[in-house]
């Protein structure tokens, strides 16, 4: 599990994980939509679609180089998940999402890390993201860079404009489409491990 550790696209991976570490702290210090230092939710935005955007570099440098690890493949989406799931506790504690969003987020995300360390201890090998589930973390990108992005306070008047009412339901109907998509790509992957482990079965018996 752990051969390729030190290889180029695990090392992208380990820096976005201590990059999650300094964006966190900036929105944190920020406040709820950067009330507190605006220039500091400006910041921790650019640094969240940063360490978001790198997870295409990471999986782009290990299949151009022929670099494909198990433990890419396990660290990849646990970099994804503590990005997500950590953004997501921040904005809840804010009032910026609704606390129920992000308990099913954290109650299919949690759920199935559990469940790649079950497959790894059983002897399989971990199953890569599905589509279902790369376009998933595409769509949490969106939604919570959407939600980071203090726009509104690019607005001069005490009252929020039209266009600052309709970018903030625009990212709520994002951030709901991602919630969507977690649940719906949760179970293919269930649905995988078990169609996984019915295949071995099979193998075992015939064997």
């Amino acid at each position: 599990m752990l051969d390729g550790w030190n290889s180029p696209p695990n090392l992208v991976t380990f820096s976005r994980l201590a990059l999650v570490i300094v964006f966190l702290w900036l929105d944190i210090a920020a406040g709820a939509w950067g009330s507190r230092n605006i220039a500091l939710r400006w910041t921790a935005a650019v640094l969240f679609i940063i360490a978001a955007s790198t997870d295409k570099l990471d999986g782009w440098m290990a299949r151009t180089y022929n670099q494909v690890t198990e433990l890419g493949k396990l660290m990849d989406p646990i970099a994804d998940k503590v990005l997500i799931l950590s953004t997501l506790v921040v904005a809840s504690a804010f009032g910026e999402v609704f606390w129920w969003v992000t308990v099913l987020f954290f109650i299919r995300e949690i759920g199935i890390t559990v469940m790649r360390f079950f497959v790894i201890d059983q002897g399989g090998k971990v199953i890569a993201a599905s589509k279902a589930g790369k376009y998933k973390t595409l769509a949490e990108c969106v939604g919570l860079g959407m939600l980071l992005v203090p726009l509104g306070s690019l607005a001069d008047t005490d009252v929020r404009p039209t266009w600052a009412v309709w970018y903030a339901n625009a990212t709520q109907v994002v951030i709901f489409i991602a919630l969507v998509l977690c649940l719906y790509s949760g179970a293919v992957y269930l649905a995988n491990v078990f169609s996984h482990r019915a295949d071995r079965s099979r193998q075992t018996n015939q064997g």
